[in-house]
């Protein structure tokens, strides 16, 4: 059988999507052929993973006209999928499954989607309302209701060989440590301005983590991030706090930076979730987000977050303009966590 998953488009999500591939994977056999429908940041972020036999890209507002919507659906069809399981919650994914004729077409019937699925299922809700659910849960009961076992909800990914050697050089260009002494930061939010910790305390708390514990610590960065952490690293003013500003970025190169420094502090973005995976301790500071629709169920992260009348409001942008859920969290505490952690761990 054909069986075509359709991947989500944030990157925590997709990790967060792995313990559900790896129960498909298992319940369904090597005999069934597995295909990940995706945007190609994803097919980044899940390279190296054992779980589909081949990766088609998707992105409906793509310049290249193959990977677009319709001629995705064509070659859909054209391959005659059994099952199509779907995981994000967008309509034309949905649109797409029913238009290419799988057999069954497993999702949750929001949005308007419920006429195209042949096996519907609904999110947890109270009154109306959609009630806090860890999203790798969520995914996991498409699995189940295809009859897929009980699944370990531990997060995994992979590295390649051309990871390992972009990270290498890293090492190198930037004189880290290979004791394992490198604390990794990611002060990134692709969601909104709303989940950013300042600059300021990101580079306070590099400096703190070099002076007084004796850790180097690389901050990490996407395209549109470079500046941020540059500066965070020369507004620490310690030769320890280096950053990947100036490197050849990739998704790759950050989950093998995460994957050998010895602690990750962190926004809740999507890097957060790579340590999990990697089996890397995280300190995630949290602001506008309620913690319980990303829940990892991982026992090495540390979640932060500090309590306001106003929040959590689930927010790009603060509303109300005074970003009191980050920038009330202060330094101290967040050092605090991340002395513990290492004492722990160390």
């Amino acid at each position: 059988m054909n069986v075509g998953v359709f991947l989500p488009n944030w990157i925590g999500d997709a990790v967060m999507a792995t313990p559900t591939l790896r129960a498909l994977r298992r319940h369904f056999g090597r005999d069934a052929r597995f295909v990940g429908v995706m945007k190609p940041h994803i097919a980044e972020v899940l390279q190296g993973t054992p779980w589909l036999d081949d990766i088609w890209l998707y992105d409906r507002d793509a310049t290249d006209s193959s990977i677009r919507s319709w001629a995705v659906t064509r070659r859909m069809y054209a391959f005659g999928f059994g099952l199509i399981v779907l995981l994000p919650n967008t309509f034309r994914p949905a649109l797409m499954a029913w238009l290419s004729r799988a057999r069954k077409r497993v999702g949750y019937a929001r949005y308007k989607r419920g006429p195209l699925l042949t096996i519907k299922l609904y999110p947890p809700a109270s009154d109306g309302r959609l009630t806090p659910y860890s999203t790798l849960d969520y995914y996991l009961q498409l699995a189940y209701a295809l009859g897929c076992p009980q699944e370990i909800p531990r997060m995994e990914l992979a590295t390649t060989i051309q990871d390992e050697m972009a990270a290498d050089r890293v090492w190198h260009d930037l004189r880290l440590p290979d004791n394992g002494r490198v604390v990794t930061f990611n002060s990134s939010g692709a969601f909104g301005g709303a989940k950013l910790w300042p600059d300021a305390y990101f580079s306070e708390l590099a400096r703190r983590v070099v002076s007084e514990l004796g850790y180097n610590v690389l901050i990490l960065c996407g395209p549109g991030e470079r500046e941020r952490a540059a500066q965070i690293a020369r507004m620490a003013g310690r030769s320890g706090v280096v950053s990947l500003a100036a490197q050849h970025l990739s998704i790759g190169l950050s989950k093998a930076c995460v994957r050998r420094s010895q602690l990750l502090v962190t926004t809740d973005s999507g890097p957060r979730h790579f340590a999990a995976a990697f089996n890397v301790p995280v300190i995630a500071l949290f602001g506008p987000t309620h913690i319980g629709w990303t829940d990892t169920h991982y026992s090495k992260e540390v979640h932060l977050q500090i309590p306001v009348d106003c929040g959590p409001c689930q927010q790009r942008v603060c509303p109300l303009g005074h970003h009191k859920c980050m920038t009330d969290l202060g330094v101290d505490r967040v050092y605090g966590a991340v002395s513990a952690t290492l004492e722990r761990t160390s």
